[in-house]
Formats: structure tokens, C-alpha cells, sequence
């Protein structure tokens, strides 16, 4: 099988790229540098120079590939997420480079079309177990999502076999939104918005790359990609408190949250989000259940410098 991959040199795709090679798959992969072109060569891809919003070039660079895979995002880091047009390159590649990607599937007459998508886009539904038959309502920061779905949609409906990932909140050792979250609740704050007693769903970042693996092998449709057991937030960063041996962290303040807007509008949702559809379709299920065990793993990847 040959295998294009878009946001391969992410915290997902650089996970997702041995497990390809590992079983076998020719697999080409977007770099956008020469170091990011020399780690993918490591892995046993072959690294493509391509600009995403170049349809053309798109075009060309997915010809006679078997299935395309697009987890390429732009997420703004820290405090630069709460600036005015902070996801405006990340909506662009949900948009543009999204429907490039699908249409030169569609003409490369690709079997498989795989395009990331964002779980927490799902409506506030309190202690409510959260499925696919749930429709998304995503805030104005992440509108796009319906963009990217639609492409995925699309290449369904030319014949292939389309699939979106709804992937949960990620963390892991690599990711800095989790060191920024140590960091918050060794300072004494909980870096989450919402209510204290709202679920949040998350996943290792380990098992959403086996996910993307998994689901070469399902049938077209959207699919939640999240760990088995998601946890109130306030239980969440007690749990992390106590891992790292400090207090109970305070949750913020309500006019933190009121400066995020959109943002918060859409984290502080109360979200029980199932995976039952994918467990069962892709035969797949997440090596770390919960943040119960999560926690203890991300500080010890993490290593010393984390506490």
C-alpha cells in the first residue's frame, strides 16, 4: 500500500510514520524543512516538499498513492492562542489544504481518505455519554472543523472510503500543553475552563496515532477517538496535584475565562465522550484508559524536569 501522509512531523504523524513503515506500506510524507525531510528519511519514509495550498501541487504529489491521511494542523502555543486571529493558519489548513487533499484522492482514485477533526466541537451534554449520532457545534474558533469533515464527505461520495477522527484533547511527554498544564497546577491553578464537575475526555497521544493507524481499516464515517474513562475536571487536576505531590489546585478565576471567548466557550463544555464505535470497528483500543493511569506515565516520561 502506498500511503500519503500531511502532518507528518507532528505529535500524532511522527508516532503514526513507524507504524505504517512496520507494516509494510510505502509511505510518503510532508516536510517542510531539511531536518524535518532527514527525520522522516530515519523513519523510512520518503519526505515530499509540497505547499498544502497549492492545489496543483497537491495533486501531483498524491498521484498513485492508495490512501491519504491529513493530521497536519497549526495550533497557536500558550497565551498566543488567546490573540485575535490566532487559528487563522490553523482554519486554513482545515479548509484549503483539506479539500486540496481529498480532491487529489479523489483523482488519484484512492481507496482511503482519513482527515483529522476536534471531539470537543460536540455540544455541552453534562453527565451524558456523548456518541457519533451527536451533531457537532463548534464556536467560531473552530468552525472549520465542518470544512474538514466535508472534505472526508466528499470523498465518500465520489466512491472511496472516508473517515474522520474526532480526536479528543491530547497530551504526552512531547506535547506543550501538557507541560504548560504541570506547570499550572504546580503553581497552584488548574488550567482547565468550565464548571469543576464538567466531563473532559482526553487521549495519549500514542494511542490517537494507532487510532489513524487502526482506522485503514474501517468503514467510511466519522469516528470518536478518545480514551475509555473521561473524568469530572476537578478530579482530573487533583489527580495530577497528587502525583506530583503538591495542593489541590484553585480553578481560575471567571474573568480568565471570560478573555478566551470562543476558546473557552468551547473547552469548558461538559463532555462524557464514548470510543464504543471505533473499539468496535477498528478492533482498537487505548493502551492508557484514563488520566488515572495517564498522569502517572506523562510525569514519568516527562522526567525530573517536570517536578
Amino acid at each position: 500500500m502506498k500511503v500519503f501522509v500531511a502532518g507528518a512531523t507532528g505529535v500524532v504523524g511522527r508516532r503514526l510514520i513507524p507504524l505504517l513503515v512496520g507494516a509494510g506500506a510505502s509511505v510518503s510524507a510532508v516536510a517542510r524543512s531539511t531536518s524535518k525531510a532527514a527525520q522522516l528519511r530515519q523513519q523510512g519514509a520518503t519526505p515530499v516538499r509540497v505547499d498544502l495550498f497549492d492545489a496543483a501541487a497537491v495533486n501531483e504529489a498524491v498521484a498513485g498513492h492508495d490512501a491519504v491521511i491529513n493530521v497536519a494542523t497549526k495550533i497557536p502555543l500558550g497565551l498566543r492562542a488567546l490573540l485575535p486571529g490566532a487559528f487563522k493558519e490553523n482554519a486554513r489548513i482545515r479548509t484549503e489544504a483539506s479539500e486540496n487533499l481529498a480532491s487529489a484522492a479523489i483523482n488519484a482514485r484512492a481507496r482511503t481518505f482519513i482527515q483529522e477533526s476536534f471531539a470537543p466541537t460536540y455540544p455541552d451534554r453534562g453527565d451524558e455519554w456523548i456518541d457519533e449520532s451527536v451533531p457537532i457545534q463548534p464556536t467560531s474558533y473552530v468552525r472549520s472543523v465542518l470544512d474538514a469533515e466535508s472534505a472526508a464527505a466528499e470523498f465518500t461520495k465520489s466512491g472511496g472510503t472516508g473517515i474522520v477522527l474526532r480526536f479528543s484533547l491530547f497530551y504526552g511527554p512531547d506535547s506543550s500543553f501538557s507541560w504548560d498544564m504541570v506547570k499550572s497546577v504546580k503553581r497552584g491553578f488548574s488550567p482547565a475552563v468550565g464548571r469543576p464537575d464538567a466531563y473532559m475526555s482526553s487521549i495519549w497521544i500514542d494511542d490517537a496515532a494507532s487510532a489513524v493507524f487502526a482506522a485503514l481499516s474501517v468503514r467510511a464515517g466519522a469516528y470518536n477517538v478518545t480514551d475509555d474513562a473521561p473524568v469530572r475536571r476537578r478530579e482530573a487536576f487533583e489527580l495530577l496535584a497528587q502525583e506530583l505531590g503538591v495542593k489541590p489546585p484553585r480553578m481560575l478565576p471567571r474573568w480568565v475565562t471570560g478573555m478566551m471567548g470562543s476558546v473557552a466557550d468551547t473547552l469548558g463544555r461538559s463532555q462524557r465522550i464514548s470510543n464504543a464505535k471505533f473499539r468496535q470497528a477498528a478492533n482498537w483500543h487505548p493502551k492508557v484508559p484514563s488520566l488515572n493511569e495517564g498522569w502517572r506515565l506523562l510525569l514519568k516520561e516527562m522526567g525530573s524536569s517536570s517536578r
